[in-house]
């Protein structure tokens, strides 16, 4: 039996398997069986979707097969993941199916599941619904049903007023935001909830299409929002990535802040309201270890987990840290939402940037960052990097040249066939030409 579920749901080209109506309709059967049996009565979900032009069949088969066992199912439309995850625990919901395939481009797609607190389904649902696609008969694509869509905007606005609500106290009069939406599923919430706090907002990359979500826009290219923020001279700048899970960001000169940053400025925001009270911090393997060196001097500990927002939510349940994140933006603040929430990291550093009274820029003061490269190499298979021995030799040798003094992190992405090379130290040349040798000998021995 194979597995489907990575560390973000199931996620493929959409209309091939596992992303065909057939399966989607089975993943909708199983998961209404498997909640039924648990809860004893008819099981409710909810379901909300990104902006892909496949989105809407693949909710829709999702809602066919859930309704073929009884479940009741309702749909929130367009709205980001996190979105979906309060949507599903403020309103009673046993489960919110998210179809997303997140920062990829728009001919994939995917599906992702939350339980009522906003954690991912356990695995031991997730295998039992990979068991029903295995077992599954092939079936005629017919029998797509219309979606309840009734209460869509009103569950719309509750996300946006939990959000509002929870930083009330901010004023945004006289501060300039460049958002870019990445034509994803923040396009018309983001500018929204920015401007209630009285922000001048100028919002790009927000008239999606169905198929331009994450094209050469968003948190994947901020080199746009880059250029936008300084052209307009705006205080602040953020991207978005296709579900609006991540944020990423820009300060006034367009500099780039990525999650390693945010990390950094929101727990020493945190530390000086006592709030980061066992002064941990959860960031992944991929952070930077200039971070590493920052933290230890305001006497703040680095967790490292590994890639994957469900690793950092674990270790962040496990230690009680109030703040993890990735360097891509995905931050988690589990005391307000264990989902990463790009709109609250937003709030969140907005609030830090206009309580300290200084420019973006200078709130990053205290946090120097080595210098990193990171190469993706396409593979067509995924055998551990130390049983291929050309690799092995090869990266003990650039070990070897760090030296002590940097990293070297080799990895396999969860959701794509690519090999991840990571290097950081202390000259970027030297970096680059390490990284690029290995990547060399991945995709002569893998590739």
């Amino acid at each position: 039996m194979k597995q489907l579920f990575g560390t973000d749901g199931i996620r493929a080209h959409a209309g091939s398997f596992p992303l065909d109506k057939n399966t989607v309709k089975t993943i909708g059967r199983s998961l209404a069986r498997q909640c039924a049996e648990k809860l004893g009565r008819q099981p409710r979900f909810v379901t909300g979707r990104d902006t892909r032009e496949s989105g809407e069949w693949i909710e829709s088969a999702f809602h066919a097969g859930a309704l073929e066992q009884g479940a009741v199912v309702e749909s929130a439309d367009v709205i980001t993941t996190p979105g979906v995850a309060f949507v599903t625990g403020a309103f009673d919901f046993d489960a919110g199916i998210v179809v997303s395939a997140s920062h990829n481009p728009y001919e994939d797609n995917g599906i992702k599941i939350f339980d009522p607190s906003g954690k991912k389904i356990a695995r031991e649902t997730e295998s039992a619904i990979e068991a029903d696609i295995a077992g599954q008969a092939e079936t005629s694509e017919s029998g797509d049903v219309e979606m309840k869509t009734e209460r869509a905007a009103v569950f719309q606005q509750a996300y946006l007023d939990h959000l509002y609500k929870d930083h009330s106290g901010l004023d945004l009069s006289g501060f300039k935001i460049v958002v870019d939406c990445a034509n994803g599923a923040a396009s018309n919430l983001a500018p929204s909830l920015l401007k209630r706090f009285g922000a001048e907002v100028i919002a790009f990359n927000d008239q999606p299409n169905g198929r331009n979500i994450n094209h050469d826009c968003g948190s994947m290219h901020l080199e746009h929002l880059q250029a936008r923020v300084v052209a307009e001279k705006a205080n602040f700048g953020v991207a978005y990535d296709g579900d609006a899970d991540r944020a990423l960001f820009a300060d006034e000169n367009g500099n780039v802040v990525d999650g390693d940053g945010i990390l950094w400025i929101m727990s020493q925001h945190l530390m000086e309201h006592d709030q980061l009270l066992n002064k941990m911090v959860v960031a992944t393997v991929m952070s930077n270890i200039g971070l590493e060196i920052a933290l230890a001097g305001s006497g703040i500990k680095l967790l490292r987990a590994p890639v994957g927002d469900k690793y950092v939510l674990a270790e962040l349940l496990q230690t009680g840290a109030e703040i993890g994140g990735e360097q891509s933006g995905h931050i988690i603040f589990p005391k307000k939402s264990l989902v990463g929430d790009g709109m609250m990291t937003t709030l969140f550093v907005l609030d830090a940037v206009r309580e300290s009274r200084l420019p973006f820029s200078k709130m990053l003061r205290g946090f120097t960052r080595y210098p990193q490269i990171l190469v993706n190499v396409k593979v067509r298979e995924k055998q551990p990097f130390d049983n291929v021995a050309e690799i092995a030799t090869a990266a003990a040798s650039i070990e070897n040249e760090l030296d002590g003094h940097g990293r070297l992190l080799l990895r396999y992405s969860g959701t794509e066939n690519l090999a991840r090379v990571m290097i950081e130290g202390k000259d970027q040349a030297a970096i680059e030409n390490q990284a690029n040798r290995l990547a060399a000998v991945i995709s002569s021995s893998l590739g």
